[in-house]
C-alpha cells in the first residue's frame, strides 16, 4: 500500500495557559478570542483551501478538559504534533525536554516518526527571541522538524505554523535527510541515484540540458529559463568538486537536492521522489510497481510496440561498445535501477547469444517477450524499475491482453504474435536438444552445455508466412505431463516427441495425447527425433505414421541437429500455432502446408495488417 498522506491531522498539545486554543480560534477567525473555551473543539480544514491541498484536521489537547489515555490514543492518530510552549514562559521551555518530547517517546517509542513542530506563542509580549535557545534541542531531538514563533493576539505566524505542520508531513525530513552529519541519508541517495540513472537517457553519467529540461517537465511542468539553469551549474561548480561536466554529474544532482532541503525546500525534493514512485518511507509504492490489468480466461499477454521501443532503446543505451549484444557487466548496468537482477545464469541457454553468452538483441527482447508471457506482473514490475513510467503514463501501455482464444477459433484468425508450446517426450528422447535447437544450436553445441544452467524453456522468432512469430518451447517435465490440470495444459500448440533409436519411447507419445490432446483442440505434431539415424519398429500397436492417421494428425516430423538443426519443424509448430483451426488441413503429407502457403500468406498479412491497426502494436526491431 502507499503511504502518501491523503490528509493531515495536527495535534496540538503544550503546557496549560501557552495558547494553544488561542492559535486555533485565530487561525479560523482571523482574529484574537478574547475569551477562549478550555479546549477547542476538532476542526477540518478543506483541501482546497489549504496551501498544500490536502484536507486538514486540528485536534485540540487540555489536560484539564480530557484524560491521559486520550492524549496518548491521539498522539498515536496524529500525523503531526505542535509542541505549543510561550516564549515568556520559560518553564513552559524547560518542559519541552523535560517532559513533553520524552513523553512523546515514551508513548510513540524511540524510533518514532511522527514529525514535531515546536511553536512559540506570544511574541508580542517581547522583544527577546527565543530561537537560539531552542536549536540545541532540535539537534537532540530529530524528531522535531522546525521551530516557529507566534502570536495568537496579533496573528504574526499563525497561518505559517499550520503550514510548515502540513509541510512536516507531506515533505518529510527524517527519511531523506540526517540533521547530524548534515548529508541525505542512504535510502534517499540510492533513490536518487536510481532517478539520475533512468534520466540519463544516454548512459554518459551527465544530465545534459536537453535531459534536465525534460526532467523538469516531468516532474514540475515547466522547463528551466537557460540563464536559470547556467545558474545552477554555477552553483554546483562553486560547492561540489566534479559536479558539472558541461552538464550535471550524478555528485552534482546529489548535492543540489541537499542544497534544496538544507535550504526548507523539501517539497522539490519530495515532488522528484513521488513522481517516480517513491512513499513516504523511500519505498517504491504497490501502486507504481504493481497497476491492475485484468487477464480473463482463455487470453494472454504480449509486448505493445510501445513496450518493444522502450525495451530496444534501453538496450541500445548500455550496449556502450555498440556490438549488438550485453556484455555480463553491461547486462549488470541495464538492471542497476532495479533491487535485484532479474535474470539468472539460465537465461543464456533460454534465447540467443554470441558464442561468449552475450544475449543479442533479438535474444534480450525474447527474453522480455517469454517473461511477459508467463508472469505478466514481474514483467510490469520490473518496466517500473527501469523507468518506463518516467517517459510513458503508466506501464500498462507495454502490455497487450490479446482476446480470449475462443473467439479466435470462431473468427479463424488469430492476432497473437507470441505461441506456446508444450514439449513432452519419454527420457532421453532428445528434449534438450530440441529446445536448444529453436536457438539454431546443433547438438554438438549443447554437448559443451553446463547441464544445472539449462532452461526449461526456449524463445525465438520464427517466420510464419512472411511475418514474425514469437515461439516459446516449454519442456513440460516428465512427472507432470502424468498430471497435468486443464489450465497447466494450455498451450497454443503441443509437441510429443519419440527417438527414432528407442522402441518404447513412442509409446509414452501415443499415451499423452490420447491422455491430454485426442479430445482438445490444441493441434498436436509428434516429432521424430534422431532422425540420422536408422529407425526402428516401436513397441506399439500402431506405427508412428499409423497413429497420426488414425488420428488425422500431421505425419511424423523428423528432426536432426547433429550438425546442422532442421528449423523446419519450428515453422511448422508456429504455423500451426497461428492456424489451429486448419488442425486437419496438414495431414496429409509433409509438404501440405506449404501447399496452402499462398492462400495463408494473403490471410496472414492481412490479418496482421488490421491487428496494427486495430491495437497500434507493431513486431519489434530485429
Amino acid at each position: 500500500m502507499s503511504s502518501y498522506k491523503r490528509d493531515v491531522r495536527i495535534l496540538l498539545v503544550g503546557d496549560e495557559k501557552v495558547g494553544k486554543t488561542s492559535l486555533i480560534l485565530s487561525l479560523v477567525s482571523e482574529e484574537f478570542a478574547e475569551e477562549v473555551p478550555a479546549r477547542a473543539e476538532e476542526i477540518t480544514i478543506p483541501a482546497d483551501v489549504t496551501p498544500e491541498h490536502v484536507p486538514t484536521c486540528i485536534v485540540d489537547y487540555s489536560a484539564q478538559d480530557q484524560e491521559e489515555i486520550v492524549l496518548q490514543e491521539e498522539l498515536r492518530k496524529a500525523s503531526v504534533i505542535c509542541i505549543v510552549y510561550s516564549v515568556v514562559d520559560e518553564d513552559s521551555i524547560q518542559r519541552l525536554t523535560s517532559y513533553w518530547l520524552p513523553y512523546l517517546r515514551y508513548t510513540l517509542g524511540d524510533d518514532h516518526r511522527t514529525p514535531v513542530i515546536l511553536v512559540g506563542n506570544k511574541v508580542d509580549l517581547t522583544d527577546i527571541q527565543t530561537l537560539e535557545s531552542i536549536l540545541p534541542i532540535m539537534n537532540d531531538f530529530g524528531e522535531v522538524e522546525t521551530c516557529v514563533e507566534c502570536s495568537a493576539r496579533t496573528l504574526k505566524n499563525i497561518s505559517e505554523v499550520f503550514y510548515y505542520a502540513q509541510k512536516a508531513v507531506l515533505h518529510p525530513t527524517a527519511p531523506v535527510y540526517n540533521p547530524d552529519e548534515k548529508e541525505l541519508t542512504p535510502q534517499a541517495k540510492k533513490a536518487l541515484t536510481r532517478i539520475f540513472r533512468i534520466c540519463d537517457l544516454d548512459n554518459d553519467n551527465v544530465l545534459s540540458d536537453e535531459e534536465i529540461n525534460l526532467f523538469q517537465m516531468k516532474c514540475f511542468n515547466s522547463p528551466l529559463h537557460p540563464q536559470a539553469l547556467e545558474d545552477v551549474k554555477s552553483i554546483v561548480r562553486k560547492n561540489v568538486t566534479d559536479g558539472v561536466n558541461d552538464g550535471i554529474t550524478l555528485k552534482g544532482f546529489l548535492f543540489l537536492h541537499t542544497l534544496f532541503i538544507q535550504k526548507g525546500r523539501h517539497e522539490t525534493t519530495w515532488s522528484v521522489l513521488r513522481k517516480f514512485g517513491y512513499d513516504d518511507n523511500l519505498q517504491l509504492t504497490t501502486e507504481y510497481l504493481s497497476p491492475k490489468l485484468f487477464v480473463g480466461l482463455g487470453s494472454t499477454t504480449e509486448l505493445t510496440a510501445e513496450g518493444y521501443q522502450f525495451l530496444v532503446r534501453l538496450f541500445d543505451k548500455y550496449d556502450e561498445d555498440r556490438d549488438g549484444f550485453l556484455s555480463p557487466t553491461e547486462l549488470q548496468n541495464l538492471f542497476s535501477t532495479c533491487p535485484i537482477m532479474p535474470w539468472g545464469p539460465d537465461v543464456n541457454n533460454t534465447v540467443c547469444t554470441n558464442a561468449d553468452g552475450w544475449i543479442s538483441l533479438n535474444g534480450y527482447l525474447a527474453q522480455w517477450t517469454l517473461t511477459t508471457l508467463l508472469d505478466m506482473n514481474r514483467a510490469i514490475e520490473y518496466l517500473a524499475y527501469l523507468g518506463f513510467n518516467y517517459q510513458q503514463e503508466s506501464q500498462l501501455t507495454a502490455i497487450h491482453v490479446t482476446r480470449d482464444k475462443k473467439i479466435d477459433l470462431e473468427k479463424r484468425q488469430t492476432g497473437r504474435n507470441v505461441f506456446r508450446c508444450h514439449v513432452m517426450g519419454a527420457k532421453s528422447v532428445g528434449k534438450t536438444a530440441f529446445l536448444q535447437g529453436l536457438l539454431q544450436r546443433n547438438l554438438r553445441y549443447v554437448a559443451t552445455l553446463n547441464r544445472q544452467n539449462l532452461s526449461n524453456f526456449t524463445i525465438n522468432t520464427v517466420q510464419v508466412y512472411g511475418q514474425d512469430k514469437y515461439l516459446m518451447l516449454h519442456e513440460v517435465d516428465l512427472v507432470m505431463c502424468e498430471m497435468l490440470t486443464p489450465t497447466e495444459l494450455d498451450c497454443d500448440v503441443a509437441c510429443l516427441v519419440y527417438d527414432v533409436t528407442n522402441p518404447q519411447s513412442f509409446e509414452f507419445c501415443a499415451r499423452m495425447y490420447l491422455k491430454h490432446f485426442i479430445d482438445c483442440k490444441i493441434p498436436t505434431l509428434i516429432v521424430a527425433s534422431k532422425a540420422e539415424y536408422p529407425e526402428v519398429r516401436q513397441d506399439y500397436e500402431l506405427t508412428p505414421a499409423q497413429f497420426c492417421s488414425r488420428f488425422k494428425l500431421p505425419p511424423p516430423q523428423r528432426f536432426t541437429c547433429i550438425d546442422k538443426v532442421n528449423h523446419d519443424v519450428y515453422i511448422k509448430l508456429a504455423t500451426m500455432a497461428a492456424y489451429p483451426h486448419i488442425k486437419g488441413l496438414f495431414q496429409s503429407s509433409p509438404n501440405t502446408y506449404l501447399q496452402v502457403g499462398i492462400g495463408l500468406a494473403v490471410a496472414a498479412a492481412l490479418g496482421f495488417a488490421i491487428y496494427k491497426f486495430v491495437h497500434t502494436s507493431s513486431t519489434p526491431r530485429r
